[in-house]
């Protein structure tokens, strides 16, 4: 069977990564086998690790946070991303590289580069085929995110201003690789959002059976 592609989805707290990747998967599912994964996660250590980053009650600085992100990326790659890969699969992976890049190498100030160069290593050079960037202002995807009753996490409780890095970002990202990463309103109807993800990764599916 030919190698399966790796699509991520990437944007700001709430700007609806899950919702998005959850709706793609179920639109696809017909067409191609389809992995639906999240970042921190997917594997029992890295499922542990993510359990550490979010704790509000755990103290984790800049570098061990962005370290922490690494060694879970690292064991996703290896235990679940390249078999699934390698078996032809489309995987649908909430969050990857991208998401430390914005948030530890910009908002936390490690350098984009640097923080690079460690998921390089983590990832084996790993690169998605195709990037969905859900963009959207701090204030609305802090307004969405209230909206769900849950208790924000050690990353949701940064400032404005740490989002506003993050978002910053992300545009410059996705301004640096276009072919790659490609920019959708968070904000539209979510069947839009819907309809825009399917067209920006239509290329790479299989046509749609007759």
């Amino acid at each position: 069977m030919a190698k399966g592609k790796l699509i991520t989805i990437e944007g700001i707290d709430g700007a609806g990564k899950s919702t998005l990747a959850d709706a793609l998967a179920g639109a696809i599912a017909g067409r191609v086998p389809v992995e639906l994964l999240r970042e921190p996660g997917g594997v029992d250590l890295s499922e542990r690790i993510r359990a550490l980053v979010k704790d509000p009650g755990i103290e984790v600085g800049a570098a061990a946070e962005a370290l922490l992100y690494a060694a879970a990326r690292a064991q996703l790659v290896h235990e679940r991303l390249l078999p699934l890969l390698h078996s032809g699969a489309v995987v649908l992976l909430d969050r990857f590289v991208d998401s430390s890049l914005a948030y530890q190498g910009a908002a936390r100030g490690l350098g984009v580069e640097r923080v690079r160069q460690v998921n390089l290593m983590a990832t084996g050079g790993l690169t998605p085929d195709r990037t969905l960037l859900l963009r959207i202002d701090p204030a609305s995807g802090r307004l969405r995110q209230s909206g769900r009753g849950e208790e924000p996490d050690r990353l949701e409780r940064e400032a404005e201003e740490f989002f506003d890095r993050v978002a910053g970002a992300y545009d410059a990202l996705a301004a640096s690789e276009p072919e790659r990463i490609r920019v959708i309103d968070a904000l539209a109807d979510p069947d839009a959002v819907l309809r825009r993800a399917l067209a920006e990764i239509e290329d790479l599916l299989p046509p749609p059976a007759r």
